[in-house]
This record gives structure tokens, C-alpha cells and sequence, in this order.
């Protein structure tokens, strides 16, 4: 039976380590978490916050996911996203999901992320 969800993958081109970097970590404050010496040397890297895993591996022809995104639950929504957009961050509001608020935001390479709240 599935119990939870491990971690979510993503894509991103070769050379954009240090961009995604200073994305997950500084911006969205998650933490580098060191891959297993064998994934290592494909490149990429994995961020993880509380149980939340974000893998974000290397694609040689690589797209960034428009529609397909992770929908990352936080707190303080306002806080936060005021925080994403003061790093240089641009956030979209959508007020579309009944009983959330919610926002999109894309990371450095163009991958489509997902932050929503549910209203108390």
C-alpha cells in the first residue's frame, strides 16, 4: 500500500546546480541534502524541508514543467510569498481552489511550483 509520497523529481538543464542552489536553499530556505555518491555524478540536487524532498535532476534536452508542478503546502502564505518576492521571486495569486489560497512561482529554470495554504 502507498503510505506517502518519498520526494518529487524535476528537471533542469546541465549547469544550473548553483542557480538552483541559491533558489531552493536561500530563497525558499529548504536545505541540500548530499545524493548518494553514484547519483552524485549525474549532477543535479536534492532539498529537503521537514518531510518535504525536492530531487532536481540533470535532462540533456531538458523543458521546464508548465502544467505538471508539485503543490508544496506552507504556513503564513502572505509571509511567505512577500518573502519570494522581495528575493526577486514573482508570484502569481490564483483564488480558484475552494477552501485554499495559493500561488505559483517558478524556480530559475522555469519549472512550475505550487504553494498553497487552506483558509482556517
Amino acid at each position: 500500500m502507498i503510505a506517502a509520497v518519498d520526494h518529487v523529481q524535476l528537471a533542469a538543464p546541465a549547469g544550473s546546480e548553483d542557480a538552483l542552489r541559491t533558489f531552493y536553499a536561500d530563497v525558499l530556505g529548504m536545505t541540500e541534502i548530499p545524493k548518494p555518491p553514484a547519483l552524485a555524478v549525474r549532477g543535479g540536487c536534492w532539498f529537503q524541508r521537514g518531510q518535504v524532498q525536492l530531487h532536481l535532476g540533470i535532462e540533456p534536452d531538458f523543458r521546464p514543467a508548465r502544467k505538471a508542478h508539485p503543490g508544496l503546502r506552507v504556513t503564513g502564505i502572505d509571509a511567505f510569498a512577500s518573502r519570494l518576492e522581495s528575493l526577486g521571486a514573482p508570484v502569481t495569486w490564483d483564488d480558484t481552489l475552494p477552501g485554499h489560497r495559493r500561488f505559483y512561482c517558478d524556480d530559475p529554470v522555469g519549472n512550475r511550483l505550487e504553494f498553497l495554504e487552506p483558509v482556517a
